[in-house]
Parts: C-alpha cells; sequence; structure tokens
C-alpha cells in the first residue's frame, strides 16, 4: 500500500473508528429492548431531512442540511418514544412503517432530479474514503458527549433520553459511513457479544470486533477496487462470526 492510499485510509479508518465508539454501546442496548430496526429507520429519516434539504438547493455541509437531519430524525425519536409507552406491542412494526415511509418518500423526492439514483446510493453505502480530518472533529465532539451522557446518567437513558441521544449519533453517522454501515456497526458487534455479561468488556470486545472489520473492509476494499461500504459490512460479520467461534469460552461468556 503507497503513501497515498494511506492517505485516504487513514481518516476513513478513524471514521470507523468513531462510529464504533458509539455505536457498540448503542447497538447493545437496541438489542436488549428488541428493537432492531429503530437504527435503519432513524438513519433513513435523517437522510431523508439531508434529501429534503438537497432538494432545496442549499449547500451540502452547510448549517440548515445538519439542522434539517437532525430536526428530522429528533422528531422521529419522539414520536418513536411515544408510541413505544403507549403501544409497545407494535413498536417494531411501527419501526419498519417508518423506515419504509421515509425511504418512499426520499424517492419521490429525488423522482425528478437527474442524479437521484447516485443521491440514493450515496447515503446507502455512504462515502467513507473521503472522509476528512475537518470532517470528522465536529462528528468527535458530539459523540464525546453522547457518550458522556450515556455512561453518566444511565437513568436517564431509559426513555426520551436513549432515543434522543440515538437520533443525534445516528444522523452524524449516516452522513459519513452510509445506512448500511450504521446499521452493520449497530447490530453485528452487538450480536457476537451478546453473551458476555460483563457490560464493560462486551463494550471493549464488540470494538475490537468492529475495528477488524472496517480495517480489513477498508484495505481489501482499496487494493481491489470495491465499494468500501459493503466490503466493511462483510468484514465486521467475518469477525464476528470467527469470535463466537473461537474465543474462549471464558471471553464469550
Amino acid at each position: 500500500m503507497n503513501l497515498f492510499e494511506l492517505s485516504i485510509l487513514a481518516p476513513a479508518l478513524a471514521a470507523g473508528l468513531l462510529v464504533l465508539s458509539t455505536h457498540v454501546a448503542l447497538g447493545q442496548e437496541v438489542l436488549n429492548r428488541g428493537i432492531i430496526f429503530i437504527d435503519l429507520a432513524i438513519a433513513q429519516v435523517a437522510g431523508l431531512g439531508v434529501i429534503a434539504a438537497d432538494s432545496m438547493g442549499w449547500e451540502p455541509n452547510g448549517w440548515r442540511v445538519q439542522a434539517s437531519a437532525v430536526s428530522a430524525a429528533l422528531l422521529v425519536a419522539v414520536v418513536l418514544n411515544w408510541t413505544g409507552k403507549h403501544w409497545r406491542e407494535v413498536q417494531e412494526a411501527l419501526i419498519g412503517a417508518a423506515f419504509i415511509l421515509a425511504a418512499t418518500a426520499g424517492i419521490l423526492i429525488l423522482a425528478g432530479n437527474p442524479h437521484g439514483g447516485e443521491h440514493l446510493k450515496e447515503l446507502l453505502v455512504g462515502q467513507i474514503l473521503w472522509a476528512t480530518y475537518d470532517q470528522l472533529l465536529p462528528v468527535a465532539l458530539l459523540y464525546a458527549g453522547c457518550l458522556i451522557a450515556w455512561f453518566a446518567f444511565p437513568q436517564r437513558m431509559h426513555g426520551l433520553g436513549f432515543y434522543a441521544v440515538f437520533a443525534l449519533v445516528v444522523t452524524a453517522s449516516v452522513q459519513l459511513v452510509g445506512v448500511y454501515l450504521v446499521f452493520a456497526s449497530l447490530i453485528i458487534p452487538a450480536l457476537a457479544t451478546r453473551h458476555i455479561s460483563s457490560r464493560s468488556k462486551r463494550y471493549l470486545w464488540g470494538f475490537v470486533i468492529g475495528s477488524a472489520g472496517y480495517l480489513s473492509g477498508l484495505a481489501i476494499s482499496m487494493r481491489w477496487d470495491l465499494p468500501p461500504g459493503a466490503v466493511v459490512a462483510w468484514g465486521l460479520a467475518s469477525f464476528a462470526v470467527a469470535f463466537s467461534w473461537l474465543a474462549p469460552v471464558r471471553i464469550r461468556e
């Protein structure tokens, strides 16, 4: 790997590690709650906010686009928090419906855009290889604040607090790595470590699995010129399976 490839790989890997820093913990909570598709729904709604802002001609990385994405994600978070209290028995179905409606709304908005297909592809698979350190700094600050709130005030992370933190984190993540990697980063490490009883050990091993998946996936993507999001998702799955099969029982439990 030459210096040019390393210069691209380093910030992309940093973006992946940043995403994992929050998504490993959030994914464990999602798995515990049994609301597996909430990340897809909120990520898609945040993406819808970006698409809507883009359709109005706003600057792609401007504050109005970010405000649109965050507002859309927080709105659906508030709604899902309410439905979780009043219609718990159909919460997962409502989350699925929110995902479908957001996805189809994005398609309708982009129907007349000649570059609509490319916009949808970027939303789903992301552009992680083009991440820059300037782009990562505000995301790192947001994640740091969310992690502090998550670990310092766990008693507030059961209702609206959980949904609000989730919405803020996923809104930033989907613009870094795309919808597919948001879901993979949340769910796959959580699945691989679900039998570990210690919360700290579960987080640590989930982060290790995720880091190996991102590093291997990005390296393979650059070596053979393959879509990075898809390769990283398979890297995450491969290391999760390997951990489940090969890790000693004392670690897996």
